[in-house]
């Protein structure tokens, strides 16, 4: 029965694509008399019709186009690559959704294999890798122009948006003379900065606040979020927030949350743009910090220091930050880390207010994030043997952050309509 299916699969295929390029063949409209304007300004002449191969869904299309040349600028155009969506690319826009889809999600030697296996295509990993990262580009540009708002009903009465980084391997060229965590102080990776936002307006059997389904949205690339007081503008993963935040109408919810880990960029940042929003430094953050001061106080494996952890664990949860401070400074002047846990939790106090965060029923951690981390930027970007220039890695992960977060056909839809109206 596969035989039969693929074999019967294959020559429909040929049979319409043989019938597709028959037809657009065969229509000369797209000639416009012997000269028409070129986008320079100028005049182009009328040179002859052009034969070239592109890669449909339907197998290979050898399509005939009228072809313009423009003496002043020396530049060549066929009208209709425009209004087929096929200029600059010798693949049909829908083999370049299909290579969007892979490439996000799999390295470009797999998406190459899974576009033979499933479409039949043979369109190659070079190519994949090209195309994926030229889409990216495009999409990265489209989030920066396009900031669709939601409808008010479509905004929920609580909403969160989370900020975290993780380190991508990259090119050499990519990290030179830049500071990092190697032995001889270089660096091997450059920080992803990810923005998430999503509600949790679900209760799980303990009443606790669970993430909504379809809720969660990302936007992410390796960008400063460095600003100095005299900038007139904003960082540049700081407007990006403002554009996750805007796009998902974070700051017209009834009340907005801002999460994050003790990254003072990530409260300055919060505080600039969000003024109003609720700071909540992540609980699991600060349980790892004070479980790591235990060990440094009591050694590795010891159940007197996981015994000390345990306990201020409890304080923790109770809002209890006098007794976490004052069981910190009994140790600070012998153990450097318990010395600045100390400043940590001073600096942090309002953001641990966890009983009354609790009581208002509003997350008090970042695993949404934290697992942000990880789907959107570490499964497709941090796997064995891959190391990025910086104009892919961004490329890439722009394109999986649209798709993750739903926003694949609306930005297909623009495409286009765009190509349409050119």
């Amino acid at each position: 029965m596969e035989a039969i299916e693929t074999a019967a699969r294959r020559q429909a295929l040929r049979l319409a694509a043989a019938l597709l390029e028959r037809h657009i063949n065969a229509d000369h409209s797209d000639y416009a008399g012997p000269h028409r304007p070129c986008p320079c300004g100028q005049s182009a002449r009328f040179a002859g019709r052009r034969t070239k191969t592109f890669t449909s869904v339907l197998g290979p299309l050898r399509l005939e186009r009228a072809y313009y040349h423009c003496r002043h600028c020396a530049r060549g155009y066929c009208p209709r690559d425009d209004a087929l969506g096929l200029v600059g690319s010798s693949l049909s826009p829908g083999v370049l959704r299909m290579v969007g889809l892979v490439g996000a999600m799999v390295s470009f030697e797999e998406g190459d294999s899974l576009l033979h296996g499933l479409a039949g295509l043979d369109v190659g990993s070079k190519q994949v890798e090209r195309s994926a990262k030229e889409l990216g580009e495009a999409i990265d540009r489209d989030e920066r122009e396009h900031i669709d708002l939601p409808a008010r009903e479509q905004i929920a009465p609580t909403m969160y948006l989370g900020v975290d980084g993780t380190g991508i391997p990259m090119r050499a060229e990519a990290v030179e003379g830049r500071a990092g965590k190697q032995p001889d102080g270089s660096a091997k990776t450059r920080e992803v900065k990810l923005c998430v936002v999503w509600s949790a307006e679900r209760r799980d059997s303990e009443g606790k606040p669970l993430r909504d389904d379809g809720s969660v949205s990302y936007s992410a690339a390796i960008e400063s979020a460095a600003s100095a007081d005299s900038d007139f503008s904003a960082s540049e993963f700081a407007q990006r927030m403002l554009r996750e935040a805007k796009r998902r109408g974070f700051g017209q919810a009834k009340r907005h949350c801002i999460l994050g880990d003790g990254a003072g960029w990530i409260w300055k940042t919060a505080t600039d743009l969000f003024p109003d929003a609720i700071q909540i430094l992540d609980r699991y953050h600060v349980k790892q910090t004070l479980s790591g001061v235990a060990r440094e106080i009591w050694g590795p494996n010891s159940e007197l220091g996981q015994q000390w952890a345990d306990e201020r664990h409890t304080e923790l949860d109770a809002g209890n930050i006098d007794a976490i401070v004052h069981a910190l400074t009994v140790h600070a002047s012998a153990c450097d880390p318990a010395r600045r846990c100390v400043g940590y939790m001073e600096r942090n106090r309002e953001r641990m207010r966890y009983p009354e965060f609790e009581a208002q029923g509003l997350c008090t951690s970042t695993g949404v994030v934290e697992s942000g981390c990880n789907v959107a930027i570490g499964h497709r970007l941090k796997r064995s043997a891959m190391h990025w220039g910086l104009r892919g890695a961004d490329a890439i992960i722009a394109l999986r952050c649209n798709q993750l977060s739903g926003r694949f056909e609306d930005f297909w839809e623009r495409r286009a309509q765009a190509a349409l109206a050119a």
